[in-house]
């Protein structure tokens, strides 16, 4: 979203990718598994998906808070906070009141019409829905408010932690004056992984065992407190790790410590959850009496913080090259971010009564998002030019004004 101020890392442009197509095959996933929530299911679910999202979930989300944050510690705002505050306030404010306005609320018709709660077409659900007045009947996740953001929670808790980042800065430079929060040489070997391998781990765990049963998560903002002690260190870690060349040197040479460390968190913790779910209530009596929830929180602490790590080395020792498709595939991120839930909410309502077996409505409804998403961003999000910062996007200079004032200035 704006211009380098360090060498590019290519491996974080990967992961960034990455991170946001999981996110898009997650949530088609939701519609097909079983015992999970969400704005519109099939009747047909599995229980054999819920593993894998399992998996997947306990650190998608942080990985996009991850991602955000290396971002950010990579642009040149990263070194004017009165700036980053401004322009990030645009970049993530606009294109949520507009997809809240624009986007959301067909999710919001096709899950109240599954709910029976609204029977009128999506023109009269709309002509209501701008109102911005509360549903008294409910109906759809968000209607006591009057108005939803769906997936897009995700832009106003990155605004509110950017701005808690910005005056962050902004006070560290009237303090420190003479240093610099961002970039460092200083040498970090095994042990250093070793300590970054473990010790946030403790955090993590406290916000599992101790917050999350105390406050959910409510994907409120104001009241999200557990959600938001996860998320924001692991945003503000992105943050400074983005200029620690030597803590990257390390993380790629030292890559296999966090792989094994995930791997027997997610081993300790996947099969915690067999045992619960194949033993009898008698027999889950007679086990020992020790604190099972702890052991799971601190399996699922070490897997989920040691998968980001893991995934960032390895994206290091592999990925930081430079790949001729990726500077439109980053401009793609956020438009496709913005429109996915609401292609693959309307395209399960049209699948799911059709005569095929549930795999082939699943891949149905995966490649029309995908398909939905190229298309609408190639030929109408790019095309029009006043559309794309309502997408999350800068405008571009135009070819003449471009060659006018030099490419490739900076």
């Amino acid at each position: 979203m704006s211009k380098p101020a360090h060498p590019r890392r290519h491996d974080v442009d990967t992961v960034r990718l990455f991170a946001f197509g999981l996110l898009i095959l997650y949530h088609v996933g939701m519609v097909y598994v079983s015992d999970w929530g969400f704005h519109i299911k099939s009747p047909t679910t599995a229980e054999w998906l819920e593993w894998p999202m399992v998996a997947l979930n306990r650190w998608r989300m942080p990985l996009i808070f991850l991602v955000s944050g290396l971002a950010l510690g990579l642009s040149t705002l990263a070194l004017r906070p009165g700036r980053m505050a401004i322009r990030r306030t645009g970049l993530l404010l606009v294109p949520l009141i507009f997809g809240m306005l624009a986007i959301v609320p067909i999710q919001a018709w096709v899950e109240a019409r599954a709910n029976g709660a609204f029977d009128a077409g999506f023109g009269a659900f709309m002509l209501r829905y701008l109102q911005l007045r509360p549903w008294p009947g409910g109906g759809f996740a968000g209607a006591e408010f009057g108005m939803t953001w769906n997936h897009l929670w995700y832009l106003p808790y990155l605004w509110a932690y950017t701005l808690l980042l910005a005056g962050g800065l902004a006070a560290w430079r009237r303090l420190r004056p003479t240093t610099s929060a961002l970039g460092s040489d200083a040498p970090i070997g095994a042990a250093g992984v070793g300590w970054l391998a473990t010790i946030p781990v403790v955090w993590w765990f406290f916000v599992l065992y101790v917050l999350e049963p105390r406050f959910g998560d409510t994907k409120a903002l104001l009241d999200d407190w557990a959600q938001h002690a996860q998320y924001l260190p692991v945003f503000l870690f992105g943050f400074w790790l983005a200029r620690q060349r030597r803590c990257w040197i390390a993380l790629s040479e030292w890559r296999r410590v966090p792989l094994v460390l995930a791997v027997l968190g997610l081993a300790i913790y996947m099969g915690l959850r067999i045992v619960g779910k194949a033993l009898s209530a008698e027999e889950l009596a007679a086990l020992p009496q020790w604190d099972w929830r702890a052991i799971s929180d601190s399996a699922h602490a070490l897997y989920a913080w040691n998968a980001l790590l893991a995934i960032l080395g390895y994206a290091a020792a592999y990925l930081n090259r430079p790949r001729r498709w990726m500077p439109y595939a980053n401009r793609a991120i956020y438009p496709w971010y913005i429109l996915h839930q609401s292609l693959i909410v309307p395209l399960a309502a049209l699948v799911i009564p059709l005569t095929l077996p549930t795999p082939a409505k699943a891949l149905l409804v995966l490649v029309g998002t995908v398909a939905g998403c190229a298309l609408i961003h190639h030929y109408i999000v790019l095309r029009v030019r006043w559309l794309q910062p309502l997408f999350g996007l800068t405008i571009p200079p135009r070819r003449g004004r471009r060659k006018a004032v030099g490419e490739g200035a900076s």
